[in-house]
């Protein structure tokens, strides 16, 4: 039998191997953690590589994901659905083994990573589902949902600020099962990291609430195990435990050095470190006896049959609550969802009042959330003025046995933490998280609303305030760059609806939707509702539609509008129909949407050889995909390239350009130059 650093060795010698032969990667890390990998992954960890989804796994998160031929190496070696033709593949074109760990592509893969320190918000967002999962399904002798959640950090993750926001908040939730193990190696890519970095980490995490077990010898397989069963034994509290830990420990010339972090260590130095280590093995074969001890296989079905048993008992005791929990987490919406959207969408048509659309959301929201106990909304700090709350929502907080309950976080005023922890609800399963700020505040979360669209969870965004249109706060509050950047993002649909039927459509795209995240951006100000016509009400569903037809015949021009400019190319129209020029109007609350149509209905809603003019409270560039180039004067856009001003909402539009009359004058030299 192996010793315990011989297994840590398999983990070295395939790491530098797979980096070498890639000449690309980050060796260090796998090299300088694969202690306490061997003892997280073959003494603790809940897992069964041959059903790497059931419900009840352990969540293994690689925050410092450039080190991912430490996980490619730990899923090969214990039986995941990952050959070794794919270890000597690292870093290559459609591989399952990318330069960063990606959801989706990779067997045992729980989040894609890379982006420091937001792999440790994931694990939080993992950690709290799990809590919230609990307290809502199991039952006195039936803990169905009874897991931890692991993930290993480095110094980076540390720096980066989401750290902070994401570790502060846990503390403060009490999240027991999430054990973070911290690689303290004191190198980064620019050396040693005393330059730079001179926190008290220990005293930093203590102050958050959490349990922290300092000064760990990273190499020694029985502290380690120590220190997990201690984290273990302490459910009121989030643990790190601080390693410390030789960056490419096995190098002989180049371990607790930067050269091992970024860089292959290089032919030589590879034979230097197999000798070193005693590795007689050529790059990627692996002992027999070592793989032998490595494979989990058994292990791990033994543990998913256990709890497959626990549950089939649980549905005995229990068959309506186990019957929605396999709903839950198999990600199905709940029967009825569809006609009650339609309801929904048909109710807010009816209703004759102007409501800004952040209201019109949340009249939505008090529709749709009571049957769907999956949602879970929350804000950051803002939830009077962003509205992801229904009647009936309650706070997350702990009940008088210490369990997590409610539907509504808290998030405090940590924006970029609010969308990675939402980011690792969706990824645990059983949630539909959707949360608020005002949209300029999303430059802040942007990364992960990014890695969001590149995992394709479901996870609705909602920002409010969405224009010049919310006045006085100014131009630091007024976003002008900020929906058409966003919709740039590939796998996001970005929603700027103009009222509450076109908010509620939103809505049901975006719960229904499986294959990414949804956007909202909602108006502060009231917006007149608009009538339509049954068949347009459906349009909505299609990102852009003729909301009202040129009378007399064949448009003279097209005028495109979202949001709180939709009233006023409306009102455009009626002037130009009083001049006898004939005007359409199209409402495209989802360009992404519209685009994803078939090229019939573009061309019927956007005709061709017919001049466009677009209007949106924005930067105009992006109109320019519909409406022709800048130095096309065929075509035109109303839209901000500037940053706006303090002022009255109505002050602000008429400042801009931004009426009726204007579109009316812009529209005229339009049909003159066609």
């Amino acid at each position: 039998m192996p010793n315990r650093t011989e297994l840590a060795n398999a983990i070295r010698a395939l790491s530098m191997d797979a980096v070498q032969k890639a000449n690309s990667g980050h060796p260090g890390m796998p090299m300088g953690m694969a202690d306490i990998a061997e003892s997280l992954w073959r003494h603790h960890l809940k897992h069964d590589p041959s059903d790497p989804r059931w419900a009840d796994r352990d969540r293994f998160v690689l925050s410092n994901g450039h080190g991912s031929m430490l996980l490619y190496a730990l899923l090969h070696l214990t039986g995941y659905d990952l050959p070794m033709s794919e270890l000597a593949a690292f870093r290559q074109l459609h591989s399952k083994t990318p330069g960063h760990p990606e959801y989706g592509i990779t067997a045992g893969v729980e989040t894609t990573t890379g982006p420091l320190g937001q792999g440790l918000a994931n694990a939080v967002g993992m950690a709290l589902g799990e809590a919230l999962l609990a307290g809502e399904f199991n039952r006195p002798g039936h803990p169905i949902v009874d897991h931890h959640t692991w993930v290993f950090l480095g110094d980076g993750c540390l720096m980066e600020g989401i750290s902070h926001e994401a570790c502060s908040l846990a503390g403060t939730l009490k999240l027991g099962k999430l054990i973070a193990f911290y690689d303290d190696n004191g190198i980064s890519i620019d050396g040693e990291v005393t330059g730079w970095f001179t926190d008290d980490t220990p005293k930093r995490f203590e102050a958050y609430g959490w349990q922290v077990i300092p000064a760990v010898d990273g190499h020694d397989g029985e502290a380690i195990d120590r220190a997990i069963m201690a984290a273990r034994a302490d459910t009121g509290r989030p643990t790190l435990i601080c390693c410390r830990t030789v960056i490419g420990k096995g190098a002989p010339t180049k371990q607790g050095t930067a050269d091992t972090h970024g860089a292959a260590l290089g032919d030589k130095e590879v034979a230097a470190t197999r000798a070193a280590l005693g590795w007689t093995s050529a790059p990627f074969e692996i002992p027999a006896d070592v793989q032998a001890a490595w494979d989990a296989r058994a292990r791990g079905a033994v543990a998913s049959a256990a709890w497959r048993a626990r549950f089939q008992a649980y549905a005995g005791a229990h068959p309506e609550l186990a019957a929605e929990f396999t709903r839950r987490m198999g990600g199905g919406l709940p029967a009825g969802f569809d006609a009650a959207a339609t309801a929904a969408i048909e109710a807010a048509q009816g209703k004759p009042d102007a409501f800004a659309t952040r209201k019109a959301s949340q009249n939505t929201l008090n529709a749709l959330a009571p049957a769907l106990p999956e949602l879970i909304g929350g804000s950051a700090d803002l939830m009077g003025s962003v509205f992801t709350d229904w009647a009936g929502s309650r706070v997350v907080l702990p009940d008088g046995n210490g369990m997590l309950r409610g539907n509504i976080v808290n998030f405090g005023v940590r924006e970029f933490a609010m969308a990675a922890i939402t980011n690792g609800l969706a990824l645990h399963g059983g949630f539909i998280p959707e949360t608020g700020t005002f949209l300029t505040f999303s430059d802040y979360s942007r990364n992960a609303l990014r890695m969001a669209a590149l995992m394709r969870l479901r996870n609705v965004f909602v920002f409010t305030h969405d224009s010049i249109g919310l006045g006085e706060d100014g131009p630091t509050h007024q976003s002008v760059e900020q929906v058409s950047s966003l919709r740039l993002i590939p796998n996001l649909d970005v929603w700027r609806p103009c009222d509450g039927p076109e908010t509620a459509v939103a809505w049901k795209s975006a719960l229904t939707r499986t294959a990414g995240p949804t956007l909202f951006a909602l108006s502060r100000q009231g917006l007149a509702p608009q009538p339509r016509t049954p068949a347009q009400l459906g349009e909505i569903a299609r990102g852009g539609y003729v909301l009202a037809e040129a009378e007399g015949g064949r448009p003279a021009v097209v005028l495109i509008a979202t949001g709180s400019e939709v009233p006023l190319a409306m009102a455009a129209r009626t002037l130009l129909q009083a001049e006898g020029v004939a005007a359409r109007v199209v409402s495209m609350p989802c360009t992404s949407v519209f685009d994803a149509q078939d090229a019939a209905w573009r061309t019927a809603v956007l005709p061709r050889n017919i001049p466009r003019v677009a209007i949106e409270a924005g930067v105009t560039d992006f109109w320019r995909k519909y409406v022709g180039a800048v130095d096309d004067g065929r075509g035109a856009v109303l839209g901000l390239d500037r940053f706006g001003e303090s002022a009255p909402a109505g002050v602000l539009f008429k400042h801009f350009g931004f009426t009726a009359e204007a579109i009316a004058g812009l529209v005229r030299s339009v049909i003159a130059a066609a």
